[in-house]
């Protein structure tokens, strides 16, 4: 089996462009890791080396398990136990909507990353709009799958929302990636994308 049919049957369909951003043997740091899953791909598939922040005690054991080298630490707090540059890669992957401190956090990864890539799930997909605004009731589908009550996301948010905030803060947005169903979408992507993938850089100056 080949690492993209491992990664298609993971569910995970951003893992791929991600992948395709990172230079070989670059470091990487790797937010809210979980169970290490992309961290361990991206060393098997780019040959890269980093470590995985996670705070959750299972999944602490699970990145060990993987081989994955990781410190746990709530990134809450911030990232100041990292020098500046210290990493080729900073990534959040389908965290930022479930963090608190989200611009703290942002401008966190930007001082310790060179370049920062991020992945979230598009609130203002079709399937979201229709269900909010014909079905009465809070969406839920693929990218977003959890019930209201249930929910981890604190901030929900659009392809639009987000690149509104990006050029207010003088983020620089390198490339961008939008998905349905782990195919590229290119026409009406704030639409037709669930999920969006994003390359960052701070604006010099």
């Amino acid at each position: 089996m080949t690492d993209a049919e491992r990664v298609r049957l993971s569910g995970r369909q951003d893992f791929e462009a991600i992948a395709a951003w990172v230079r070989p043997d670059a470091s990487v740091l790797d937010l809210g890791c979980g169970d290490g899953s992309l961290l361990k791909y991206l060393t098997q598939a780019r040959g890269a080396r980093g470590y995985g922040v996670e705070i959750n005690d299972e999944r602490v054991i699970t990145c060990v398990r993987n081989g994955v080298n990781v410190i746990q630490t709530d990134l809450e707090r911030g990232l100041s136990d990292f020098d500046a540059a210290s990493f080729d890669y900073v990534i959040l992957s389908q965290t930022l909507q479930a963090v608190r401190h989200t611009e703290q956090i942002l401008m966190e990864m930007l001082r310790v990353g060179r370049e920062v890539i991020v992945t979230f799930p598009n609130f203002g997909h079709w399937q979201g709009r229709l269900q909010l605004a014909f079905g009465g009731h809070m969406p839920v589908f693929g990218s977003l799958p959890y019930q209201w009550y249930d929910t981890p996301n604190v901030h929900l948010f659009t392809i639009q929302d987000f690149e509104r905030f990006c050029a207010d803060r003088r983020i620089r947005v390198l490339e961008r990636v939008v998905l349905a169903d782990g195919e590229p979408v290119r026409f009406l992507p704030n639409l037709l994308g669930s999920l969006a993938v994003y390359r960052l850089q701070k604006r010099p100056g």
